[in-house]
């Protein structure tokens, strides 16, 4: 009769269930599969089913006892790194919302807010718009496919031990939020540039015409001209994103490395 040993179901445990926590918990922060609008049971049975298909190919994990403090230890390692990467994703997707907040703030448009489905929250029409249409975006160019590329090479970047990952990973997570802000405002610049000039031309005939109604005049056009201004800037949108993915992209990857000399 076969038996299992200690030592045999330890590492099966361990090839299997480490590997998960890493996968999940990147399935359950990233945008489109980490939404509210995706069931938890669809992203369990996805990360499952990734884990097996990939198992086979993962560098050898190491031998310790699933229920020992080790154990947890690198448990609690996984659970962060699929965080991290699922973060740096998530920062690419709201990078537009911001856009989105910055223009409409702009141009008056401030007030017009929806409920977004997908996080729960309140923001404005153009910032739902550039959401969806990014989202759009990255389905069409393959990027969910590289996405989950990025997660396996992760696992040969930074395999699975019991060692810390680097505090210098860490800190340069959390700079990447400064580039999310810089990028959203190099986005909406051209928009934010053009309605300057017209609040600052409604200001010049405020000044030579001060029997106007600026107010009754000023924000029906202010709006109609941000959204002409919109309308044309849509047209940059692609090569614009198609940069910025690529940087968030190459970004996992030196994130996971060990940090330069």
């Amino acid at each position: 009769m076969f038996e299992w040993t200690e030592e045999q179901i330890g590492a099966w445990v361990g090839m299997h269930l480490w590997p998960l926590f890493r996968i999940s918990s990147f399935m359950m922060t990233t945008p489109i599969l980490g939404t509210q609008i995706v069931p938890a049971r669809v992203r369990l049975a996805l990360s499952l089913l990734m884990t097996i298909l990939i198992v086979p190919s993962l560098p050898p994990v190491p031998e310790v006892d699933p229920l020992s403090v080790n154990s947890v230890a690198i448990i609690i390692q996984q659970v962060l790194i699929g965080l991290a990467m699922g973060f740096a994703v998530l920062l690419l997707f709201q990078l537009f919302v911001v856009t989105g907040q910055i223009v409409a703030m702009n141009m008056g448009l401030g007030f017009a807010s929806m409920v977004d489905p997908t996080n729960g929250i309140t923001v404005t029409a153009l910032s739902q718009f550039y959401l969806m249409l990014v989202t759009l975006l990255f389905l069409s160019m393959g990027g969910h496919l590289v996405m989950f590329e990025a997660v396996v090479e992760s696992f040969r970047f930074l395999p699975i031990s019991a060692q810390e990952v680097d505090v210098w990973s860490w800190w340069y997570l959390a700079s990447r939020i400064s580039w999310m802000f810089a990028s959203a405002l190099m986005i909406a610049l051209p928009a934010v540039t053009a309605l300057l000039i017209v609040n600052i031309s409604f200001g010049v005939m405020t000044r030579a015409a001060p029997q106007m109604n600026i107010f009754s005049i000023g924000f029906p056009m202010t709006v109609l001209f941000g959204l002409v201004v919109f309308w044309i800037s849509i047209g940059g949108i692609l090569p614009q994103f198609t940069v910025l993915s690529e940087n968030t992209f190459d970004f996992m990857q030196v994130m996971l490395q060990p940090p330069p000399p």
